[in-house]
């Protein structure tokens, strides 16, 4: 459900798309910050806010990070 948010606001359409580790958050619902493989050499940070049960959503992309190598560590941001 992220991919397709992601490459909606990056306008481009990634092969590869792999989640390698991730983080959490406790809110309102949960921040998960996630790092994801989208090519051989080529890594992006993700935040994606699931909410409360009650609330009735899916995953939301917050905001992203590109740039980043696999090497970089997953922070808050």
């Amino acid at each position: 459900q992220v991919k397709p948010q992601f490459e909606s606001r990056e306008n481009k359409t990634y092969g590869i798309f792999k989640a390698i580790v991730y983080k959490t958050q406790v809110v309102a619902g949960i921040n998960y910050y996630i790092k994801v493989q989208v090519s051989d050499t080529d890594y992006v940070h993700l935040k994606v806010f699931q909410g409360l049960p009650h609330m009735n959503q899916g995953p939301s992309l917050v905001s992203f990070q590109t740039g980043k190598t696999r090497d970089d560590p997953l922070t808050s941001f």
